[in-house]
């Protein structure tokens, strides 16, 4: 799959983080709203990064079980 798709992908199914690849080939991702205090205390982290598109996604998953599937600033 080629690098655009992965990027398309991942920002679909995660529409709260901008997702991108650095030109050193690592993948990043960094919300877009900043964390609440409770999120910060289980260890929610406003950027993350990883090797591969899988990683991150991985990492993302992660984020959002820790938040509870919510968006701070939002009920949902």
């Amino acid at each position: 799959m080629s690098f655009d798709r992965h990027l398309a992908e991942i920002a679909r199914e995660f529409p709260d983080w901008t997702i991108w690849r650095s030109d050193a080939g690592r993948w990043w991702a960094t919300r877009h709203h900043p964390l609440t205090s409770a999120q910060r205390d289980v260890g929610c982290a406003m950027t993350i990064d990883a090797d591969d598109p899988e990683g991150l996604r991985e990492q993302l998953l992660d984020q959002r079980e820790r938040s509870g599937g919510t968006t701070p600033g939002t009920d949902t």
